[in-house]
């Protein structure tokens, strides 16, 4: 389905939602559901700010296909693209990373390999941060 193709009342993360209702196991949909309602009213709602989204499922463990399609329902809302991917990407230091992105450059090592640098470099800086805030005596978990 393009864009065109869209009417003036559908938004992409709809159309996304309607896609995987069908395609996916009824549990596993109301689970995603459960998981990504809260976030997508925070977005329409405007205050995403003060959203808290973990996708581990909190007291209850999610299957790997629930994280990622709730990634990319989130990633749909935001983005208003149809296009995204989940990607794991191979991290030295923290292992493997799955990080949602468009399809060109889910399809581009170069520029998957500046993600997983960034990634790389973020992780050092939070564990520089995370040995001066214990020298200091604060909390360290950020």
């Amino acid at each position: 389905m393009s864009e065109s193709e869209f009417t003036p009342d559908d938004r992409p993360v709809d159309v996304y939602l309607d896609l995987l209702r069908v395609r996916m196991d009824t549990e596993d949909y109301r689970l995603l559901l459960r998981v990504v309602e809260p976030v997508l009213e925070a977005i329409d709602e405007h205050r995403l700010s003060g959203v808290d989204l973990a996708l581990d499922g909190g007291d209850e463990e999610l299957p790997q296909e629930v994280r990622d399609e709730a990634a990319l329902v989130i990633a749909t809302a935001v983005t208003g693209r149809l296009d995204n991917e989940v990607v794991e990407l191979d991290v030295d230091d923290t292992g493997p990373v799955r990080v949602v992105t468009d399809a060109a450059t889910a399809a581009d090592p170069s520029r998957l390999g500046e993600i997983a640098d960034f990634i790389r470099d973020r992780h050092r800086q939070n564990e520089e941060l995370r040995g001066i805030a214990e020298a200091s005596g604060l909390p360290t978990d950020f």
